[in-house]
């Protein structure tokens, strides 16, 4: 264990020497001259040696006094650059942590946006639906789906993760060829559906009027993921519970269309979290007034 004195006291007397003037000191670090003079006695006390003259007007160093002061400053001076470079590091790179789903469907194809507008700051964006240990820095924040009640953290909703039925034109086209009309919610319950056991189903067919026991489903795909759900759509594997804002890209360019315009909500929004003491962080900030402002835009 070290043997070191109490470092508010080293720090202080370190800035005394320096200045050779308690007044001087205090002013730099924030204290009052009274303060100084009682941390450098205490100071003093433990090394059982004046480090100080005390003369009419002003102070001097003792010849112990002279000995530690370089040492001293060299010791603060590595320990200011230390934090100087893990504050630039900090402050030059953005990691944001998000799930597979707003990640592959909308964000990374968005995200160019940012590091255009802010070429500053380098951004690394990490995807897993795992939640990120903000406090423990695993990321400067987080883009979560869930219902923002996560203790110790500051969330801002973002959007509401409403879902309705999609799948592509060829499979919309077959299905009301079959029926030789316009596809009804009632005819799904005869289509193949991507995870049938969804509880997502149940409530968007009781929205609907209908009944479904999805837990009484043994066939049909079941995949762990919106994001994997909306790509088996697209190829042609059935109709898939999606939330239409993150798939706009998709039923703009005719990957997908939405049959009904009927949403549902399980409660579930997207939320921007973060560590409450580094809201305002300015490279935090900057990027959640970008994502709003793109949000807004949908």
């Amino acid at each position: 264990m070290r043997q070191l004195p109490p470092l508010t006291a080293v720090r202080v007397f370190e800035a005394a020497a320096r200045h050779q003037n308690f007044t001087l000191a205090a002013g730099e670090l924030g204290m009052t001259q009274a303060a100084v003079s009682y941390q450098v006695k205490a100071l003093e006390d433990r090394m059982g040696a004046p480090l100080f003259v005390r003369e009419k007007g002003r102070v001097r160093l003792t010849p112990q006094g002279e000995r530690l002061v370089p040492a001293l400053t060299q010791a603060f001076d590595v320990m200011e650059t230390a934090f100087a470079g893990i504050r630039a590091e900090d402050e030059a790179l953005l990691t944001v942590s998000t799930t597979y789903t707003f990640a592959n469907t909308w964000l990374a194809w968005t995200l160019g946006g940012f590091q255009i507008a802010h070429p500053d700051l380098a951004v690394r964006l990490t995807t897993d639906n795992r939640l990120a240990d903000l406090r423990a820095g695993d990321a400067d924040l987080a883009i979560r789906a869930g219902r923002g009640d996560w203790p110790g953290l500051d969330c801002q909703l973002l959007m509401r993760s409403d879902f309705s039925p999609m799948t592509t034109p060829e499979c919309l086209a077959q299905a009301e060829q079959r029926l030789g009309r316009a596809l009804q919610p009632a005819d799904l319950l005869q289509q193949p559906l991507i995870g049938p056991q969804d509880e997502w189903w149940e409530i968007w067919f009781a929205d609907a009027g209908l009944a479904f026991d999805g837990r009484s489903q043994r066939g049909g795909i079941r995949l762990d993921g919106q994001a994997n759900e909306g790509h088996a759509a697209m190829a042609g594997q059935g109709f898939a519970l999606l939330t239409p804002f993150l798939w706009r890209g998709d039923l703009a360019s005719g990957r997908l269309v939405q049959p009904f315009a009927q949403t549902s909500s399980a409660g579930y929004a997207y939320w921007f979290v973060t560590v409450p003491e580094r809201r305002n962080v300015p490279k935090i900030k900057r990027f959640r007034e970008w994502l709003l402002a793109e949000l807004g835009r949908g």
